[in-house]
């Protein structure tokens, strides 16, 4: 089955954009970014940068924007059944070219995971005409429990200047 994913959530002049390989299931099915109830995506950034993380999905991501983040995902279509970044097949990126020229201040990109990360490189940077400041994250899915909640939060802090 061919996937979509979501718009980009960005707003005013960001500093950084936060990036996932592609919604998995249960955000597709609820239609929200990090929409699965074990995914640590929302705890931990509501932790770091001071905002209720029990605030409804739409104060969520006004809370991101307005701390200067944009989020989004590497890729816009995909074939994938189920939800592992393994099983993508057929991969088309967003238009990363309109987002940075539409928000130049953007200077950050941090990657929620390996998968965001190589699917960039592959997919996103033999466009690019412009130089990002990258990082690598731990994902905060629950299929990576490798790494503990506490130390995925210490890597996180990464986010913040």
């Amino acid at each position: 089955m061919r996937l979509s994913g979501f718009a980009p959530v960005v707003a005013g002049q960001p500093h950084s954009l936060i990036l996932g390989s592609m919604p998995g299931v249960a955000s597709l099915e609820v239609q929200q970014y990090y929409g699965h109830t074990r995914n640590a995506f929302w705890p931990i950034v509501s932790e770091l940068l001071g905002f209720d993380v029990g605030l409804p999905y739409e104060q969520r991501l006004q809370a991101l924007t307005d701390y200067g983040y944009a989020l989004w995902d590497v890729l816009g279509h995909c074939q994938r059944p189920g939800s592992l970044d393994a099983d993508i097949r057929d991969a088309e990126a967003n238009d990363f070219t309109g987002l940075l020229a539409d928000y130049p201040s953007i200077k950050r990109v941090f990657f929620n995971g390996g998968a965001a990360a190589r699917l960039w490189q592959k997919q996103v940077v033999p466009t690019l005409t412009i130089a990002l400041e990258t990082t690598q994250l731990p994902s905060t899915s629950p299929a990576y429990a490798a790494m503990k909640l506490g130390e995925k939060q210490q890597r996180w802090r990464q986010i913040l200047f």
